[in-house]
């Protein structure tokens, strides 16, 4: 088998190909760079192609099993699940509200946050997560508080025991490192006891970094160089890994969660 192209105009042609392939009725049309519209809707492919850049052997491997996910997830979505079922599996994202400008705001289930961020809902399942609809969220009763606290109530149960890595610098700041590797790295932002679990490593209030959905970086707010230090790092994942979030630095104290460092 050839390599899979990694030039970005190739890399869409060969996406457009093997959807033909794979699904003859469905309808792709390249757009712009990284993006097609499918059957009607708008279809982002950075996600994808940052995937295949860091794991170019499996690149084939990579697309079609994210081609295929993305079928399944449709035909789940289209299927009415009964609240029952779904209430222990809602689990909350953070996402950059750049996603509105390939999705219908009113159609996504969601609520501020900070940053330039929103926070979606999902439905966890075994092989791939499916996004909740305005309509799915308003066909339960439900408005997107009720999603909020459901979902970081599921979170709180995901990974009670959430496995911190310390890491000391030679200038006397510290940072945290939270890798499940599991979709919500990233969302244990939200957790309620995320200050108390961290505050004494981190010598009081701290900064978190989520560059990226599968990327979670608590710091210590100084020493500057150290802080500086990580700031670089993380703007480079940003720029890098799948699912970028913000490269803003986000100011975690016991009454919540603030903006940016700049306005901590």
């Amino acid at each position: 088998m050839e390599p899979l192209p990694l030039e970005p105009d190739a890399f869409v042609a060969h996406v457009v190909e093997l959807l033909r392939k794979q699904h003859p009725t469905s309808n792709a049309l390249v757009t712009g760079p990284l993006h097609l519209v499918l059957d009607g809707r708008h279809l982002g492919l950075e996600n994808l192609y940052r995937m295949v850049l860091r794991d170019p052997r499996n690149a084939q491997e990579i697309v079609e099993n994210y081609l295929e996910r993305l079928f399944e997830g449709d035909q789940i979505s289209g299927a009415p699940l009964p609240f029952s079922v779904a209430r222990a599996r809602i689990m909350p994202r953070i996402q950059p509200e750049s996603i509105f400008e390939q999705l219908d705001r009113e159609s996504v289930a969601h609520v501020p946050f900070v940053n330039g961020t929103v926070v979606v809902f999902v439905i966890d399942l075994p092989q791939l997560t499916v996004s909740i609809t305005t309509e799915q969220m308003l066909r339960w009763g439900l408005q997107p508080d009720d999603l909020d606290a459901i979902s970081r109530e599921n979170l709180a149960r995901y990974a009670p025991k959430l496995e911190v890595r310390m890491i000391d610098s030679h200038d006397g700041g510290r940072a945290a490192i939270v890798a499940q590797q599991d979709g919500y790295d990233a969302a244990r932002l939200l957790l309620s006891t995320l200050h108390g679990r961290l505050c004494k490593e981190l010598k009081g209030d701290f900064y978190v970094a989520t560059p990226a959905r599968d990327t979670f970086i608590a710091m210590s707010v100084g020493p500057n160089d150290f802080v500086g230090r990580l700031k670089q790092r993380i703007d480079e994942d940003y720029r890098r890994l799948p699912y970028p979030i913000t490269s803003e630095l986000f100011y975690v104290t016991r009454d919540g969660v603030a903006g940016t460092a700049a306005a901590a």
